[in-house]
């Protein structure tokens, strides 16, 4: 795919994911970290596609970003290390495996998992950014509506 057109696919994504879910950020020095999840089925079918998303509202997806806070600007995406677990109102946890989406100098981290109608999930994000030795984390519910 031409640069020109995976850049168009991200914003449609990044303009899916604000109008999906509710995003929440946390702050940490100089960092601030960007968070959210939603079903994949809320994702334009072209953006799905490019990133190799399946689309279904049985499929959760989190999103995370890392942004060095910068005066004057929204902040500069920064790569970081980046583990995801969610645990359901059972206790049970699951470890979500995050891929990195860089493209034209925007960096997320995405992962999958499945849902069923009416899943409460606790994300716990932990992150490191690159050159850092020590990491943050980020906690936060997301309910899931399949049907």
């Amino acid at each position: 795919m031409p640069r020109r057109s995976r850049i168009a696919c991200l914003m449609i994504l990044l303009s899916a994911l604000g109008a999906a879910s509710a995003e929440q950020s946390s702050s940490y020095g100089d960092y601030t970290v960007h968070y959210s999840a939603f079903t994949t089925d809320t994702l334009q079918p072209e953006v799905a596609k490019a990133y190799q998303i399946e689309r279904s509202d049985k499929r959760g997806m989190v999103n995370v970003s890392v942004l060095r806070k910068l005066m004057g600007t929204t902040g500069q995406p920064v790569r970081a290390a980046v583990t995801v677990t969610a645990t359901d109102l059972h206790g049970q946890a699951q470890r979500i495996p995050v891929r990195e989406l860089n493209d034209g100098g925007a960096i997320y981290y995405i992962g999958e998992f499945p849902v069923s109608n009416g899943d409460t999930l606790r994300f716990r994000i932990e992150v490191t950014p690159e050159g850092q030795t020590e990491g943050v984390s980020a906690q936060f519910d997301q309910e899931f509506y399949t049907d």
